[in-house]
């Protein structure tokens, strides 16, 4: 059975969250999440979706206002993708941070993931840019409407 948590910093299920976070997200671009200073994710909110105890899905959540947190690292495992894994987490997160009192959210999305936040219901801002040498499109989306 799939649960959505929240994930404690420097938990055992954030440990889990980093790995899966270098595997899906870093490696691939050889990048090593894992050699990075993380010590400022202390200050985020960590979201994940558990398989039993193993965490099969993490997003982290940084706030930047009051009324608005940036969405960053959203990563599923490879083998829960295209399953409504990715989909349950962000709205579950959302949920959560509508709850605190966030109106706006923000992420700078990979090329190849623009059309599933937009059926989420974020709209592109700007033009395309690069980061970590790759395509990436900022996004946005009103938690209000």
């Amino acid at each position: 059975m799939l649960r959505f948590i929240e994930i404690t910093f420097l938990s055992e299920n954030y440990e889990q969250a980093c790995r899966l976070r270098n595997e899906i997200l870093r490696q691939p671009l050889g990048l090593d999440l894992l050699e990075e200073d993380l010590s400022a994710e202390a200050d985020y909110l960590h979201f994940g979706i558990v398989e039993g105890s193993r965490v099969i899905a993490c997003v982290l959540a940084v706030p930047v206002s009051d009324v608005k947190v940036k969405i960053k690292q959203m990563a599923v495992s490879a083998d829960f993708q295209k399953r409504g894994v990715g989909k349950s987490l962000l709205s579950n997160s959302e949920t959560s941070l509508k709850q605190r009192g966030f109106q706006f959210l923000e992420l700078d999305a990979r090329t190849s993931a623009v059309g599933f936040y937009q059926k989420l219901g974020y709209q592109k801002v700007g033009e395309e840019f690069l980061s970590v040498s790759i395509p990436h499109q900022k996004m946005r989306k009103s938690l209000t409407e």
